[in-house]
């Protein structure tokens, strides 16, 4: 296969697509925001850093020898999924979206479905103990709460944060075991996290169902209209093989 292919990445999805297209020879570049300060970097070639929105993102897409574009960005990265898919109309370039399946609920759950982060604010302002696992950008919408809050992140938050906050640096995947004795430790009432999706972080499901803790679930942002849409890499992987542009 010839031309490059632009991945837009940061999951693992993203970097196991990267690792099997380099194994078939194809020239990858895989784009990471640079938000993570030290992110698992994945096969090919790495760019670091933003295109500068839709119009950045298309004038890159036309000065590069690019066949397609997959964006595989986290579920909850609307901003650059958007910026993708108008670039990708501007400029005639293939775009595919590679988004794993969200969570499905299991006997013993307790979900409450939340339409943005400040509404999951509002759904746990009756606890007194919560277990934010919603990213570090997303702290501000609970910075009102009176709870006290465990905060869980990659890199350190910056204000503003919940007054009374608890917060742990540590990078996943977590074991079930973990999870139990980290929410045992901090008398965990709520757990509050968006629907990602995925293996790696679904622990703390587990461990909330055994705990008969109630769970909080942010919903996904809705996808641009007209975008092909696979849930798999291998699905990705035959979309790719089949651009010749």
């Amino acid at each position: 296969m010839t031309g490059r292919v632009l991945v837009l990445g940061g999951t693992g999805e993203a970097r196991r697509l990267a690792t099997a297209l380099v194994a078939e020879g194809v020239d990858v570049l895989t784009s990471l925001a640079g938000r993570v300060a030290d992110p698992a970097l994945p096969a090919g070639e790495v760019r670091i850093g933003g295109f500068g929105g839709a119009e950045g993102l298309a004038d890159w897409l036309r000065a590069s020898p690019v066949r397609a574009v997959v964006d595989a960005t986290h579920p909850f990265a609307a901003v650059m999924t958007a910026s993708a898919a108008r670039a990708a109309e501007a400029t005639g370039v293939p775009l595919l979206r590679l988004q794993r399946p969200g969570w499905s609920e299991q006997p013993g759950d307790d979900w409450r479905w939340a339409a943005s982060l400040a509404a999951a604010a509002e759904a746990v302002a009756g606890f007194e103990r919560v277990f934010l696992t919603t990213g570090r950008q997303g702290l501000a919408a609970f910075a009102g709460l009176t709870a006290h809050c465990l905060v869980r992140s990659v890199d350190p938050p910056e204000p503003p944060l919940p007054a009374c906050s608890t917060v742990v640096l540590a990078r996943g995947p977590f074991t079930v075991d973990e999870e139990l004795a980290l929410m045992r430790e901090h008398a965990v009432e709520v757990v509050v996290t968006k629907d990602s999706g995925g293996r790696l972080t679904e622990a703390k499901l587990t461990a909330a169902r055994e705990l008969g803790i109630p769970v909080v679930l942010v919903r996904r942002p809705p996808l641009p209209p007209g975008v092909p849409t696979v849930a798999t890499v291998e699905e990705a992987l035959a979309w790719v093989r089949g651009q010749t542009r």
